[in-house]
């Protein structure tokens, strides 16, 4: 197999094409995976396609840039750097050009990226970029041979949002309304095997609103075009495997890569957002590759200077456990021995603020103690971890996640774990959401793959008081290099820990945090 521009099928091998689909600022998601597809997967193909958003990583991708290469250019991306009000426009309201230009993109984030025009149509790469042609009603499909920058702008021009470029008397826009992702030149070229990168929300949540209707409109055209490509590929399989004709002649083996990306499709204003979708990205592709059964060697972390930044703060949750019990809930104070009052003072240590705030995970370091008279009364935490607004399968049910070894006055090792579950459809509110820990005790120091057959001694729920809430905001402490960098560090946590609460419940303003 080959990568070059007349690549043909060797020793029966298949012929593979990528499709880098289109999700505006998304596909930062994209870059992350193709840090593992590339890289640490070793994967080769013989075509790549994009659309939309997708060619900002094909354009990247057709330059010979490794993976972890395209994704550095996401992590480091300053947002701003892109943004061009269209001034001029505003004054005629409904009636405007554009919102916005692309020319930031063109000055700016373009030549930090490193594209290079002529090195870009001399690559040997096979690949197809898409736009549409507005004045001939058609979608052109464009070789990388003949790409330029002008071309490259008219297929991310979205409609109100950036002018129509127009290239020798002709008008183009993004074709985002025809394709997000070309599925039908990947299979005219001849592919085997379709990979594709999907970052266009699926999740079927309608949201009210001009700008949440915009995209609604483009999800439903995406998703529509894809299902269609998808039911015919399936169906033309199902024929060939019973000896019949298939609309393609041959079968098509379809590995899609789908994600939610808690990321706006065009407004974001936070270079973390992009660092988080970016980690995302690889940390998703490595466990899609895992039960795909394609085989990975993880790179070298992405490169960081040395990390001086550090915040901590103690919390005080208060609340009863049953013993005996196994269902987590809150309980009320009783008599006798079933329940006891349980009580946790805990310090949050994180170390390292930007591998914390880009990491999936954003895991800290927990300790303090538990008080518990029936355990024995005040009993240290021997290690703890704490994990911040970690995703579930959708990304606006987020948990808090703790879990403390200690050891009780008998000399039994115990495990508390704990989560809060911060939940658009919770219906308990922001503050239960993110005040109520529902624990259990487990016998044994216990990891979190080994607790589905873990013993349960206790079960229950501790809370935050609104006065222990407020004695805890007086704790935080910050650790920089210099009293400015302090204040960022402290700045950027509360970016990070108020925009996830705005993806959860501000959505019906705009979907994603900007910031």
């Amino acid at each position: 197999m080959t990568t070059g521009r007349n690549s043909e099928r060797h020793g029966g091998s298949p012929r593979r094409s990528l499709i880098l689909a289109g999700g505006g600022l998304k596909v930062a998601f994209q870059a992350g995976a193709l840090q593992v597809l590339l890289d640490e997967a070793d994967l080769r193909f013989d075509h790549a396609d994009g659309a939309s958003g997708g060619v900002f990583n094909l354009a990247m991708y057709c330059q010979g840039m490794s993976g972890r290469e395209i994704a550095d250019n996401w992590r480091n991306l300053s947002p701003l750097k892109g943004v061009t009000p269209n001034w001029r426009e505003w004054p005629k309201g409904p009636y405007a050009r554009s919102l916005f230009t692309l020319d930031g993109y063109r000055r700016r984030v373009f030549p930090d990226w490193g594209l290079d025009w002529e090195r870009i149509r001399a690559t040997d790469r096979e690949a197809t970029f898409n736009l549409y042609n507005f004045s001939a009603n058609e979608l052109e499909t464009v070789t990388a041979a003949h790409m330029d920058e002008d071309r490259f702008c008219a297929g991310v021009s979205l409609p109100m949002w950036f002018p129509p470029v127009v290239i020798d008397g002709q008008t183009y826009i993004d074709p985002v309304y025809l394709t997000d992702g070309n599925v039908e030149e990947a299979i005219r070229r001849g592919c085997d095997e379709l990979w594709i990168i999907w970052t266009v929300s699926r999740r079927h949540r309608w949201r009210n609103g001009f700008v949440a209707n915009y995209f609604h409109i483009i999800e439903t055209t995406a998703n529509g075009q894809l299902q269609h490509w998808l039911r015919r590929i399936e169906a033309s399989n199902a024929a060939i495997r019973r000896g019949d004709h298939g609309e393609f002649e041959r079968l098509i083996d379809v590995r899609l890569l789908s994600a939610e990306v808690p990321l706006n499709y065009l407004i974001n204003f936070s270079k973390d957002r992009f660092a988080q979708a970016v980690e995302l990205g690889v940390h998703r592709t490595r466990a899609w590759c895992t039960a795909q059964g394609i085989p990975w060697q993880p790179g070298a972390p992405p490169d960081h200077p040395d990390d001086p930044t550090r915040i901590r703060f103690t919390e005080r949750m208060v609340g009863r456990v049953g013993f005996g019990e196994n269902d987590v809930q809150e309980r009320p104070s009783s008599k006798g021995g079933a329940t006891a009052d349980l009580t946790l003072h805990l310090t949050i240590d994180i170390r390292g603020v930007d591998h914390f705030i880009a990491s999936p995970e954003h895991e800290a370091a927990l300790r303090g103690e538990i008080v518990c008279q029936e355990l024995g009364g005040r009993l240290p935490v021997e290690r703890g971890t704490f994990r911040l607004f970690v995703e579930q399968a959708d990304p606006e049910h987020l948990r808090m996640l703790y879990r403390l070894f200690f050891t009780d006055r008998a000399g039994h090792q115990l495990t508390l774990t704990g989560h809060k579950d911060v939940d658009e459809d919770s219906r308990h509110g922001i503050w239960k959401d993110t005040s109520v820990l529902y624990t259990r005790i487990l016998r044994g120091h216990v990891d979190a793959d080994e607790e589905s057959e873990a013993e349960v001694v206790a079960s229950g729920a501790v809370h935050i008081r609104p006065t222990d809430f407020l004695r805890q905001l007086t704790t935080f402490r910050v650790e920089a290099a210099t009293l400015p960098g302090k204040v960022t560090t402290l700045g950027r946590f509360g970016q990070f820990f108020f925009g996830k609460l705005w993806d959860v419940y501000a959505q019906g303003v705009l979907p994603w945090s900007p910031l």
